[in-house]
């Protein structure tokens, strides 16, 4: 029922027209209508989903393990299309490229070659560990740190709200090492989860639940070779994988959308109310209009800075920023709308609407809440206006 029309736009090439039509398949196949519905053991379903993707392929596309880069047009039709039909199977998906995102983009040969394939497999689970109970979006402000002592690092401190804690294999965790105040003193370090002094503190439950977890360090010791690139650029390498990976968080709500709209458009077609359909309401077809609206804009901006990126722009923070921003604060427009044309179903739990809400609603705070993308568009529009 969705409009399909955006694939055939500059932005993509064959190749990703031909893998939009190949995922779109394989998660109607695999997940039917039943993707949204909730799971009593969140952890085991997220290794279910784990393995069924690296099965049919689609997680190889996470990582580079046989090309030079990412390309994030391909992580956007992926994550879009998952999310349509299942928002944990977005989740699974999406946490193996962001937790291996570091190394992918800065990893030494010897760190791509254990982790990436693994990663790409199934085998591992990936997790990025960087926020902290006082510095989320404020990444300058991080605590824990990592003291170089007899050649190798010591790593103390806490993080919290860790997709895949507790079920991830490794942890790309990011740590203060001093070489400068603020964002210039801190290194990006892999952290594998059998390493001693890791305590998963607590599991966090939220309203879609994903494997979350509140994370301490205990003087856990790390080989001189877990750092990732260069120490003192962590900022740096937490920056540039966020630039890769904020267009695919739009690309998500994107697909969230997508489905909203489809249920709503279903609904409104057949739902009769005063003798006529719900469609037949002006009120409604003007709804119906501002979730095509809104939906249109989020895809021209997602696939504008995927392409931007894969053609070679070595930093899209304002494009990320501003399709991040658009989609998921447009997604969460269009999720009420739907939830507002099924009327008292639209909160029943269980609905697909209902279940729509509540997914949509963590991705205007995470990797960036809607308040810290406003500031990155403010400030590359600001540099260009005075430079």
């Amino acid at each position: 029922m969705a409009d399909r029309s955006y694939l055939e736009w500059p932005f993509l090439e064959d190749s990703h027209r031909a893998l939009a039509a190949d995922i779109d398949a394989w998660a109607k196949a695999r997940f039917g209508d039943e993707g949204f519905h909730d799971h009593a053991d969140v952890d085991a379903h997220c290794r279910t989903i784990l393995k069924d993707l690296a099965a049919a392929g689609w997680t190889s596309h996470a990582v580079p393990v046989n090309a030079d880069r990412l390309d994030v047009r391909t992580l956007c039709l992926i994550r879009e299309h998952l999310a349509y039909r299942s928002g944990l199977a977005d989740f699974v998906f999406a946490m193996q490229g962001l937790g291996s995102g570091a190394i992918s983009l800065f990893g030494t040969p010897q760190q791509r070659q254990h982790y990436l394939p693994k990663v790409a497999a199934g085998e591992f689970c990936a997790a990025f560990a960087l926020t902290e109970p006082e510095a989320g979006s404020d990444v300058a402000n991080l605590a824990t740190t990592a003291e170089l002592v007899d050649g190798e690092y010591r790593l103390n401190g806490e993080k919290t709200f860790i997709s895949n804690g507790g079920i991830a294999d490794f942890y790309v965790v990011f740590a203060r090492t001093g070489e400068a105040e603020g964002a210039r003193g801190l290194s990006a370090f892999i952290l594998d989860a059998d390493t001693p002094g890791l305590e998963i503190v607590e599991r966090i439950d939220t309203i879609a639940p994903h494997p979350l977890a509140h994370l301490r360090f205990n003087d856990c010791r790390l080989p001189a070779d877990r750092l990732i690139g260069v120490s003192g650029e962590g900022f740096k390498i937490a920056m540039a994988t966020l630039d890769v990976f904020r267009s695919t968080v739009g690309a998500a709500s994107l697909g969230f959308a997508r489905r909203a709209l489809d249920e709503a458009t279903r609904r409104a077609t057949s739902r009769q109310l005063f003798g006529a359909s719900l469609a037949d309401l002006a009120g409604v077809q003007t709804q119906l209009a501002e979730m095509v609206l809104g939906i249109d804009t989020s895809a021209l901006l997602i696939y504008r800075g995927a392409w931007a990126k894969d053609n070679g722009a070595a930093r899209i923070t304002r494009e990320a920023a501003l399709s991040k921003l658009h989609a998921t604060e447009s997604a969460q427009q269009t999720i009420d709308m739907a939830v507002q044309i099924f009327g008292g179903l639209g909160v029943t739990k269980g609905s697909v609407p209902e279940a729509l809400y509540r997914e949509v609603r963590a991705l205007r705070i995470y990797e960036g809440a809607s308040e810290v993308q406003k500031l990155l568009i403010a400030r590359a529009h600001l540099s260009g206006a005075t430079s």
